[in-house]
């Protein structure tokens, strides 16, 4: 899905207005309805954001991929789900080019993750669930320190995340509760407004309040025109509520890839679509 359709319009409208009547935006000063118009208001984008072919790796006897090829266009959520050890988080590392691929390749905005890290990474936001924020730092300190590695950076963006977030900018990281580091990694992963907003298991552990802003964060990013999001979880009401399309990985391979509203047509929800190509 390169754009969005009325129906993703609809549905981002409609999250949007649910999380902002819970006080997600109350100090927010960001326009949304305009930011809503201007999804899919772009050209078709040919080139994929992500494009993976025939990817495998092994650990040891384990083979974690196997032949795993996807193609994701630019625009959309794409939800990725499967039981923990399914590999969902090593195809994440191939993507970010923590990993470099046994067999097949891996391109990200055209590039190769291992060759040009800077070139991908410095478009990328990232949040994943270990989450490992220097604990000595405060949060204003981990923001400065952050800054200087983005030259795309939004200081203005960045304090109104904390403000929105609740952190206070002089608390060190390592007195936060969980989910306030989730929510102060989502502010890093954020304030330099990625092209691509990579989120592996961001929510498991945490509390209805901190998920809650997370899933949030996802819609406002794909409001933001032309911005694309890769959301990993085994929670599939998440990814139910936030995806445009899924795709289902099992034992390493990929069972199931399709946009939601055909997943849905053919299955009575994406739970029994799980059950169906990957078991219970």
């Amino acid at each position: 899905m390169a754009r969005s359709t009325p129906r993703v319009l609809s549905r981002t409208r409609s999250l949007l207005q649910r999380y902002d009547s819970g006080g997600l935006h109350r100090e927010c000063p960001c326009n949304h309805n305009q930011t809503i118009l201007r999804v899919g208001g772009g050209s078709r984008v040919s080139e994929s954001v992500i494009s993976v072919s025939e990817l495998t790796r092994r650990f040891g006897a384990t083979t974690a991929l196997d032949s795993v090829s996807l193609s994701f266009p630019p625009g959309a959520v794409y939800g990725l789900v499967g039981v923990n050890g399914a590999g969902k988080t090593t195809l994440i590392r191939h993507i970010l080019g923590l990993l470099r691929a046994e067999r097949g390749s891996v391109r990200v905005f055209g590039l190769d993750p291992v060759a040009d890290p800077v070139g991908v990474l410095s478009r990328i936001g990232y949040l994943s669930e270990e989450n490992d924020l220097p604990g000595w730092m405060r949060v204003d300190e981990l923001i400065r320190y952050t800054r200087a590695f983005y030259p795309a950076w939004d200081d203005a963006y960045a304090e109104e995340l904390r403000r929105t977030f609740a952190l206070d900018h002089a608390a060190k990281i390592t007195n936060l509760s969980k989910g306030q580091k989730a929510r102060a990694g989502l502010l890093i992963a954020l304030a330099h407004r990625p092209e691509l907003l990579v989120l592996d298991e961001p929510s498991s552990g945490l509390d209805p309040i901190a998920r809650r802003d997370i899933l949030g964060a996802v819609i406002r990013t794909i409001a933001d025109a032309g911005r694309t999001v890769l959301f990993s979880s085994h929670l599939l009401e998440e990814v139910e509520q936030v995806a445009d399309h899924v795709t289902m990985i099992s034992a390493g391979r990929i069972v199931l890839s399709a946009p939601l509203d055909a997943i849905k047509a053919s299955h009575r929800s994406l739970a029994d679509a799980f059950i169906t190509h990957v078991g219970s």
